[in-house]
Formats: structure tokens, sequence, C-alpha cells
């Protein structure tokens, strides 16, 4: 099982993208996605968010919020336990990203970008404003989404 952080960082009415490009053998390529990574040994949901922002980004996260948890079935890929953040504040400035090009893009643009199918259903509760905690698994044969649920 493998644990991951995702973040989506607002400024002026649009969320800071990631469309990922630069990676050899990424599952996620071509896709757009928020910033985050993998666990390292050791650390906590906001250790690790921290950390991959400010590696993906220059941004050192100043006000963040936990908004859920999802999880991610494949017949394909490794399952995963992602946990979800948005952040309204930071420090820093933006630097180029090894994984792919980093964009703000309007919040109400997100929804029409190429990016997962289960992305869909916890951006829409995001771009809701819905402040509940929420759990989500999504269900994958392939590229395609085959079932999901919030809990």
């Amino acid at each position: 099982m493998r644990l991951t952080t995702l973040c989506y960082i607002e400024k002026d009415g649009k969320y800071l993208m990631l469309h990922r490009t630069k990676k050899k053998n990424d599952e996620n390529h071509d896709k757009w996605i928020g910033v985050g990574g993998k666990f390292e040994p050791g650390e906590s949901p906001d250790e690790c968010l921290i950390r991959e922002v400010k590696e993906e980004t220059g941004l050192t996260l100043t006000k963040y919020q936990f908004r859920g948890i999802v999880t991610f079935c494949s017949d394909e890929w490794e399952d995963e336990y992602m946990h979800l953040f948005t952040a309204t504040a930071f420090e820093g400035e933006l630097t180029e990203c090894r994984e792919g090009t980093l964009e703000w893009v309007e919040k109400e643009k997100v929804l029409s970008l190429p990016t997962w199918e289960g992305d869909h259903l916890f951006l829409e509760r995001l771009l809701s404003n819905d402040p509940q905690f929420f759990s989500l698994k999504v269900v994958y044969e392939g590229d395609h989404l085959d079932k999901w649920t919030f809990y």
C-alpha cells in the first residue's frame, strides 16, 4: 500500500496545478494534478505534505487544511491511500518542477483539464467549498473508473 499526499494550493481564485510531463514511466503522464508525493519512513501526513510541496514548487505552506483521504484501488497499480489537502497561504517563490509544468489555473477551469476520472469526484467537493472531511474510495480497471464510494 502506497501512502501519499496531494495538495491544491489556492491563490486569487486559482489552483496551482502540475501538468505531469517529465518523468518516465509515470502513471500520471499527461494528467493535471495537484502537488504532493510519497511518504518517507516515519513521516506524518503533514510532514510529507510540507516537504513535497517545497520540493516540487519551492513554496513553504503557512496555512493548509486536511480535507480527506482517497483510497485508490487498481488492477494495474499498487493500491494507494492519498491524504488530500488544500492550502491558502504560503511563502517563497515558485520554482521549476522536475516532474512537469506548474501553472495557476482558474478554479472553474480545473475540471476541464485532462485528469483522472476519480479526481473529478474530490475536486467537485473541494470546489463546492464543502468543509466536511471525507473519505472516498475509487476503483480503476486500467485508466477507467470502475466504481466509487464517498463515506
